[in-house]
């Protein structure tokens, strides 16, 4: 379930609000509606958070996902995670990345990876031009897309998933059973039956 995957990896919020960029933010870090788990604050999240991660390199990145994120009323904590997907270990193949489809989009050649490794650092961000610039700019939107409603349809499918072993927790494995559900989905069963009578005879030993 999303709710309890997130809540398993999510950082305290005692150690986001210790993040000294974020301090000019104050009581706002206290708002509750920022650290609640649901499908609406979590896609918000994944959009603000996968948006950001394209912006001005760390610390500006966490400063903008904490401001969108406070803004649209998203999860402070996983929008402010996110954007540490663009690091000094990835900035150069993400940049790179965005740098071949900004091109792409001009229909301007491009340099080889290897070349553009040699010419990137922060510094030059700017000096590398309209490409870069351009395909930071798609990126940033096409992920907060993918991100927002890739979060509504996995949450939806989640919920449903659950919904699902309720219903047939406690019924009869028959044909009518079999043939009310996918072959995905009588497996799942299968799993979760399995799954909750090994977890009851631990219980009773």
């Amino acid at each position: 379930m999303p709710k309890q995957f997130f809540q398993r990896y999510l950082p305290h919020p005692g150690k986001i609000r210790e993040i000294k960029s974020l301090e000019f933010l104050g009581d706002k870090l206290h708002r509750p509606n920022l650290w609640h788990l649901n499908r609406r604050s979590v896609s918000l999240a994944f959009a603000c958070g996968l948006w950001a991660m394209y912006t001005p390199p760390l610390p500006w990145q966490m400063v903008i996902a904490a401001v969108l994120a406070i803004y649209f009323n998203a999860n402070l904590p996983i929008a402010v995670a996110l954007v540490w997907i663009t690091n000094p270990f990835t900035w150069v193949p993400l940049y790179y990345l965005a740098y071949e489809v900004g091109a792409l989009a001009m229909g301007q050649g491009t340099f080889s990876f290897g070349e553009f490794s040699e010419l990137f650092s922060i510094e030059k961000v700017w000096a590398l031009g309209a490409p870069l610039l351009l395909g930071c700019f798609i990126l940033m939107n096409v992920g907060a897309a993918v991100g927002y409603f890739g979060i509504q349809i996995i949450w939806r499918r989640s919920v449903l998933h659950r919904l699902m072993l309720r219903k047939y927790r406690n019924v009869p494995l028959d044909l009518g059973v079999m043939a009310q559900l996918s072959y995905s989905e009588y497996l799942r069963l299968l799993q979760h039956r399995e799954h909750v009578a090994r977890s009851r005879r631990v219980e009773s030993d």
